[in-house]
This record gives structure tokens, C-alpha cells and sequence, in this order.
């Protein structure tokens, strides 16, 4: 009988957890390392939510990838038994015709995808608590959804565990990809016969050239509001929203599941070292983020900020994912942004099926980076299921 094949990830966010996940089902001894415990309240995949929907802008590639990915997260679901998400829908809006909001709609309905188009005295109407000044254009979308993060991330922890995915916590100061190898503090070093690296906004300092001047960490604030008294129902009845100006757009996503109502900024600072900085907001962070959002709010002032927060993204300039392979044995994967949760637990199967296949790991860069259509058996481990 053949030994078993054993794998060292690098990482226990939502890519290195969805990688083991992935490659435990297809047979392989799995360690995972990470330098805190888990969820790591520093990592870039803990958070309340991360948000899925099919509305990509002019990147169609990412949004075709968008149905395989709700097929891969009812996988997850059916392995966890409970399901850590939130249907809302979404409504986009912009200040002006063109751009993000226009591609979007274009590739939606090319696609065949219900993309409804709002008139401001539409928008008013239905979502009593925004204000249409200077909406140029609009539109909702019924399917999308909150992912609840933190919880998916303990909760696929706990469920490998009892896999026979065993974690391990230490601190790593390089990875070796040519010997598929990790080096620790303590100056030992550990191999297997595949490593996947998937430490987020860790990931150039530890990779070093592989990574550097591709992608970077960017500090990120996110801001917890109460609604006023009279806009409490609407917003929990409300999609996500995606505006997305061109002097500096932000999302919001309604409190679902007894999480708070949440908005970000869709910008990237591209600044800041995850390791050190604190992840406390200051002030001019938490104001920077009102003052996006104050404009498409009625009333306001009469928001009370609950708390607000840094995480950390590793972003790479164009958005696009970097899954390759970096040497025969050795995976690397970055650049995911704040969009790349929504895609991990296919991107889990995509890695497992390209590390037995050397041609499916020459074709898994460019469909990661969303610009080209899977290779045959990339998605084997999804296809079988549905």
C-alpha cells in the first residue's frame, strides 16, 4: 500500500482551512500552522461577514465563478451541518452612468442574470432610509448574501479536527518553497510533500521575491452603527449595499443574524504592517468612513457608532487571485483582497485537483486571476457532487 501523502499549509484563514478541507478529502495527511489561535482575531478572513454576489463590474471571469462557488459553499454547509449565511440580495448605486455599476449590469444581463434597474423615486420607496441625492443609476439583484466569517472560520477549524487535520501553532520566519519546507523561530525546519502558503497580508515577508511587488498589505477600517429607531426594520430587512462612487465608494451590510449594520470602505489604504499595528481605529479612520456614507443616509447624524475596527487585506494591483504553483511542490495563494472569501472553498477544491495534476497547476493561474475558463477536472471535486 502506497504511504499516505502528507501536506504542510501555511495559514489558518479561510484559504488555508478551505485547502485542507479540500485536500483531506482527496486523501492527504493535512498539518496546519498558524502563529495564533484560531480564529485569528489578526487574520484578514475573521470578521462578522464577508459578502458573495454575482455583480463584478467588467471582470465577467470572477463573476462565472460566482455559481460554482455557492455550489462549493453548500459542500462546506453539508460537512459542518449548519449553514452560516444569509441570504439579502443587492442593491448597487453610483453617482454617475458609467463605470463599475454599468459594467456590471451589462455583464449580468449578457449573462442572463435578473438585474432590476431602479429610478431614484424607486430607490426612496423601497429603502425609506437612503437618500437619492445624486444617484445617477441603480439597481438590485436578488440573489447575494452575507457569509458569516468568524463563525465559518471556527467552525470548519473544529470540524478538521475531528478529521484528522491536525493544527499546530508556531511562528514561521520564511517559507522554502524549492524544498517544500517551513522554518520556525526556534530555527527548525519542517517539509512535506506539498506546501500551500496562505498567509494573507503575512504572505510577501515570509515568501520574500515571490511575492513582493505584487502584492501588498493594506489596512482596512470597517464601522458597527445602530440605526436610528425609525430605520431599524428597514435595515434589517435591507440588501447589501454597494455603492460605488468614483471619489471613494463603501459598502454596507444590514445586521443579520445579531450581527450590527457594518460599512466599509471600498478603497485600499495599501499601508500598514499586519503584524504590529493595532487594530483599533482612530478617529480620522472612523470619520473617513462616515463621510462616504453620510450622503446616502437620511438622518444621519442620528447614527451611533457602535465600534469600528482595522483588518488587513493582502491586495494585489489589478484584484486578481494568485494561485500557482512556485515550485513542484509548493503552492501559493494571495491577493485576495476583501472578494476572495466568497471563493475559498472552491479554490480549495481548484488546488487540490491541480496538486495530483502538473497540467491542471499550469491552467489554475490564469482562471484564478478570473480571465480564463476552467480547465477540464480543475472543478472535479465539485463536479462529482453536483
Amino acid at each position: 500500500m502506497a504511504a499516505q501523502r502528507n501536506a504542510l499549509i501555511l495559514g489558518a484563514g479561510i484559504m488555508g482551512l478551505c485547502s485542507a478541507w479540500a485536500l483531506a478529502r482527496a486523501g492527504w495527511q493535512v498539518r496546519v500552522i498558524e502563529q495564533a489561535p484560531i480564529p485569528n482575531p489578526r487574520g484578514a478572513s475573521v470578521d462578522q461577514h464577508r459578502l458573495i454576489r454575482h455583480a463584478y463590474g467588467a471582470q465577467a471571469g470572477y463573476m462565472r465563478m460566482v455559481d460554482p462557488a455557492y455550489a462549493a459553499w453548500e459542500m462546506i454547509w453539508a460537512a459542518l451541518g449548519t449553514r452560516h449565511y444569509v441570504e439579502t440580495g443587492v442593491l448597487a448605486l453610483a453617482n454617475h452612468q458609467g463605470g463599475w455599476l454599468a459594467e456590471s449590469r451589462a455583464a449580468l444581463r449578457a449573462d442572463g442574470h435578473a438585474c432590476a434597474d431602479l429610478a431614484p423615486d424607486q430607490l426612496t420607496t423601497r429603502f425609506p432610509m437612503l437618500s437619492d441625492t445624486g444617484i445617477a443609476a441603480a439597481f438590485t439583484l436578488p440573489r447575494g448574501g452575507a457569509l458569516l466569517a468568524e463563525r465559518i472560520v471556527a467552525g470548519l477549524a473544529a470540524h478538521l479536527a475531528t478529521q484528522g487535520v491536525v493544527f499546530e501553532a508556531a511562528e514561521v520566519t520564511a517559507a522554502l518553497p524549492d524544498r517544500a519546507a517551513l522554518r520556525f523561530t526556534n530555527g527548525v525546519e519542517r517539509s512535506a510533500d506539498l506546501l500551500i502558503l496562505s498567509a494573507g497580508p503575512w504572505g510577501p515577508r515570509l515568501l520574500g521575491t515571490g511575492l513582493t511587488g505584487r502584492v501588498v498589505p493594506s489596512r482596512q477600517i470597517l464601522v458597527r452603527l445602530e440605526a436610528p429607531p425609525e430605520f431599524r426594520a428597514a435595515w434589517e430587512a435591507a440588501p447589501m449595499l454597494l455603492d460605488l462612487a468614483e471619489d471613494g465608494g463603501f459598502y454596507a451590510v444590514p445586521p443579520v443574524a445579531g450581527t450590527a449594520l457594518k460599512i466599509g470602505d471600498h478603497r485600499f489604504s495599501r499601508q500598514g504592517d499586519a503584524g504590529v499595528d493595532p487594530r483599533a481605529a482612530t478617529p480620522a479612520e472612523i470619520e473617513e468612513i462616515l463621510a462616504l456614507a453620510r450622503p446616502r443616509l437620511i438622518n444621519a447624524g442620528a447614527y451611533r457608532v457602535l465600534g469600528a475596527q482595522a483588518c488587513y487585506y493582502d491586495v494585489e494591483d489589478r484584484e486578481e487571485f494568485i494561485l500557482e504553483a512556485v515550485a513542484p511542490s509548493c503552492f501559493v495563494m494571495s491577493g485576495f483582497s476583501g472578494h476572495g472569501f466568497k471563493f475559498a472553498p472552491l479554490l480549495g477544491l481548484a488546488l487540490a485537483a491541480a496538486a495530483e495534476d502538473t497540467a491542471l497547476a499550469r491552467a489554475l493561474p490564469g482562471w484564478a486571476a478570473g480571465r480564463d475558463a476552467p480547465a477540464p477536472g480543475l472543478l472535479a471535486g465539485l463536479e462529482s457532487t453536483t
